[in-house]
This record gives structure tokens, C-alpha cells and sequence, in this order.
């Protein structure tokens, strides 16, 4: 086969789609018998979600969002919404929606167009040579030109090879768990609102109820030292009155603070994405979202390397780790003003960074750094008038090939139809032509030989 993804995860189920798109042979192998149906991961990021409308991805997922409030999101849960809507986006709110679902919507997806994913299939051997990476993994050997490691924090495929994951262990443990309640008081939240509007301390505890549909409710609490489980029924007490009573546990998880990334994202034919390659502490909702773009700007990288272009891989490393690096050094940050029981100081400096975020150029600044709208190269999805009619951009992306748009009618070098797209869009009194990568960003805008753009980004022409 072409490529071997370690983890069914959404990091992994997402490179899945886009290898399979392209018509790469592809495998995931998931150690997990079956999905668990948590509620982590519960918001898709305005970035996340115009990558998936990319791909028409989004909309089976969008139809399966939990009701919110139309409100921003939220650095470090400051009670301050970050608007979204100056950065030109048609998402300009998180979506919340499960992770799990994403994970079902994304395999669905991946099946489709021919992925295969394996199930209680654990990896435990790896061995790389010139050619390709032999995986022995539910007792099978797989063979396959390239291995992408996207197997989360506690990466199988990471310690097998003995990779190094520097960085800083956590200072707390916390607890993620699904229930359904048998009472409620009136301080149990019948709708989702912003981040700051659900955090809550009381009795030593920490910790917020999010209600998730269908009676049920996400519970994330901790307390100084390390919380527990089967502190559920307590921790709901303490912060939500005793008439809050529990009725049932679906599942439940620890999570912790801990911030560590791989120095590099490549190890051979061995590539890492999403938790497998960097892990931080859980502030503003962005693993989820960080994995998903991993493989967002991998995937047509890989296509591109298992038809000889190798080079393209390259680029991986460069574009995001920088990315991931940055996440780490902003939910660092958040941890400051976010974890319980602040100092004197703390609780200063926090009332200025509120004021601070209510000026309209630091929540523009603060908005698209977490919603990573400000990625650079980013371009709106537009309105265009083509040759068919309206459309938007990202339709246009769906094929997940490289797009030229032309604004003016001009004549462009032949041999690069099997990558590239040339489509005539209406003048727009702005732009000339743009040429636009898969994962949607701009890699040339008409000021300057197209041929060397293309050639960098697309391989030579035929």
C-alpha cells in the first residue's frame, strides 16, 4: 500500500479522506475495537470549519451541532467573547459539536472514496528501510511506502522508535466525563454559552456542566491534588448545589496540562500529526482543531511524495510546527490567568488583560490567533461568478487539487492540468489571478512568472 496511518482518530480519519480523495491507497489502523462516544473535543475552531466546508466535509457535521448561544470564543475562559467576524469568515463561531461525531462523519467520508480502517488492530513493531515502513500490528505485517504516526499523546509509534517529546510535564489532573443527572438546581446551565459563562469553583473543586443533548451533560472538574472519577457526585455538589444529583456515568477520562512537541514531524518515511507530535494544556479548545489542520497540510504533501515529488514533505515541518510551537506558548499563557486559586497579583493582571481584550485590536489580534484564522496565506472563502454561476471558493476546492483562478481571461503555460484546476471567475476589482494550494492557501497572486510557483508547489510540467 501507499500509506499506513496509525490512529482513528480525527487527525488520522481526516489524512485518510485526503489520501483516499486523491486515489492513494490507503489503511488506518486503530487499536480501539470500537469508537467511544465521548464528549471531548467539543468545538470546531472557525479555521477547523472552513478546512471541512473545503472538502464538503462540513455540513454532515454541522447538521449534527449541539444547540449554542451565537457568542465568540474565549482566551484563558476571560469573560470577553473573541469576535471572529473581522477576519472575513462565514464561521465566525465555534461549531460545538462532539468529537466523536466528527471522527464518525470524517470515516464515513474516508470509506467512500476507498480508505480502509481496521479496528482493535494495535501497533507493535516498526522498522523503516529506503523503500518504505513494515507496521506488525494486530499480528499482520503491513507494508507501506510511508507510515503517518497520528496515534495521540501516548504515541505507540513515537516510543517504539524512541523519539524524543521534550517539553514540561503537567501540574494538574482533571477529570472529562459524560453523565446524565436524576435533579438539577437552578445553577446547572440549560444551553451553551461562553466559555466564562460555565466555569465555576466551589468546595476545593473546580470545574464546569455542559449540557450535550439528550439530558445529558460533558463534566470537566479537578481540585488541588489529583481528582478522581469516582469523585463525580461530590465535585457535582460542590459546585452546583445538592439538589444536583447523579444518575448515571457513560465514560470518563483524565486529562492533564502538560506541554511537549517533537523537534521534528519527520523521521524518514515516518511522519507524526496531531497529539502524536505536540500536546498542551486544553485552554481555548485547539487539539482538536491543531490535529485536523496537521493533516489538512499533509495530506496533499503526501499524495504528492507518493508520486515521486518527495521534496513537498519538506514543508510539513516547516508550516507546522511554527503553528504548533505557538499553541503551545498561548495555552501556557492561558494557564496563567485560568487555573484556580490565582495569586494577588494574578488576579491585577488578569482584570487589566480584560480590559485589554475589549479593545477592538487586541480581540481581532487574540480572535484569530485562536481561531487560526490568521494563518498566514489564508484567503476568504469568496463569492465568485464562474462560467456555471455563483459559487464559492471553497466548492471549488472539493476535488482537493491545486486551483488557478483566473480573473482576467489570460493565457497560462499547458502541462499541469492533472494538478491544477484553471478555472474564469468574474473580475472582482481586486485580484488578477490567485493560485491557490489544496489546503487553500495562496501561493501566488499574478505579480509575478506563475511557472516558478507552479513548478515549486505542483512538480514540473508533464
Amino acid at each position: 500500500m501507499d500509506v499506513l496511518i496509525a490512529g482513528a482518530g480525527p487527525t488520522g480519519l481526516m489524512l485518510a479522506y485526503e489520501l483516499a480523495l486523491a486515489g492513494v491507497d490507503v489503511t488506518v489502523v486503530e487499536r480501539l475495537d470500537k469508537r467511544i462516544e465521548q464528549t471531548k473535543g467539543g468545538a470546531l475552531q472557525a479555521r477547523t470549519a472552513e478546512v471541512l466546508d473545503m472538502r464538503g466535509l462540513l455540513d454532515p457535521i454541522q447538521a449534527r451541532e449541539l444547540p449554542r448561544e451565537q457568542v465568540g470564543g474565549h482566551f484563558a475562559g476571560l469573560p470577553v467573547p473573541l469576535d471572529a467576524s473581522s477576519w472575513d469568515t462565514r464561521h465566525p463561531y465555534p461549531i460545538s459539536v462532539p468529537q466523536w461525531i466528527v471522527e464518525e462523519e470524517l470515516e464515513y467520508a474516508a470509506i467512500a472514496r476507498g480508505a480502509r480502517v481496521r479496528r482493535g488492530v494495535e501497533v507493535s513493531a516498526v522498522q523503516q528501510d529506503d523503500a518504505g515502513v513494515t507496521v506488525t500490528a494486530g499480528g499482520e505485517t503491513f507494508r507501506a511506502r510511508y507510515l503517518v504516526a497520528c496515534d495521540g499523546a501516548h504515541s505507540t509509534v513515537r516510543k517504539l522508535l524512541d523519539v524524543p517529546f521534550p517539553g514540561r510535564s503537567g501540574t494538574f489532573r482533571a477529570v472529562l466525563t459524560d453523565v446524565r443527572l436524576s435533579s438539577v438546581s437552578e445553577q446547572v446551565p440549560t444551553t451553551i454559552g461562553h466559555f466564562s459563562t460555565l466555569t465555576k469553583q466551589g468546595g476545593g473543586y473546580w470545574g464546569m456542566l455542559v449540557p450535550v443533548g439528550e439530558g445529558k451533560y460533558r463534566f470537566t472538574f479537578g481540585r488541588e491534588g489529583v481528582a478522581s472519577p469516582e469523585e463525580t457526585q461530590d465535585a457535582l455538589i460542590a459546585l452546583y448545589g445538592r439538589e444536583t444529583r447523579l444518575a448515571e456515568v457513560f465514560n470518563s477520562s483524565e486529562f492533564g496540562d502538560a506541554t511537549r512537541q517533537l523537534e521534528s514531524y519527520r523521521y524518514g518515511r515516518i511522519l507524526f500529526a496531531g497529539d502524536a507530535a505536540h500536546i498542551h494544556p486544553p485552554f481555548g479548545g485547539q487539539g482538536l482543531n491543531l490535529g485536523v489542520q496537521d493533516a489538512f497540510n499533509l495530506g496533499w504533501k503526501l499524495v504528492a511524495a507518493v508520486r515521486g515529488a518527495a521534496d513537498l514533505l519538506d514543508t510539513y515541518q516547516y508550516e507546522r510546527h511554527p503553528q504548533a510551537a505557538r499553541v503551545l506558548r498561548h495555552t501556557a499563557a492561558q494557564r496563567v490567568f485560568a487555573l484556580p486559586g490565582p495569586s494577588d497579583d494574578v488576579v491585577e493582571l488578569r482584570e487589566i488583560f480584560t480590559d485589554l481584550m475589549r479593545l477592538p485590536d487586541a480581540n481581532r489580534y487574540l480572535a484569530g490567533m485562536m481561531s487560526g484564522l490568521d494563518a498566514p496565506e489564508r484567503i476568504p472563502d469568496l463569492e465568485l461568478v464562474t462560467g456555471d454561476g455563483p459559487t464559492w471558493l471553497s466548492t471549488l476546492l472539493h476535488s482537493g487539487r491545486g486551483l488557478l483562478l483566473d480573473f482576467g481571461g489570460r493565457t497560462w503555460p499547458d502541462g499541469w492540468a492533472d494538478r491544477v484546476d484553471v478555472v474564469q471567475v468574474k473580475p472582482d476589482g481586486e485580484h488578477d489571478a490567485l493560485l491557490i494550494r489544496p489546503d487553500g492557501l495562496v501561493c501566488w497572486s499574478g505579480d509575478s512568472d506563475i511557472t516558478n510557483a507552479v513548478a515549486k508547489w505542483f512538480g514540473a510540467a508533464g
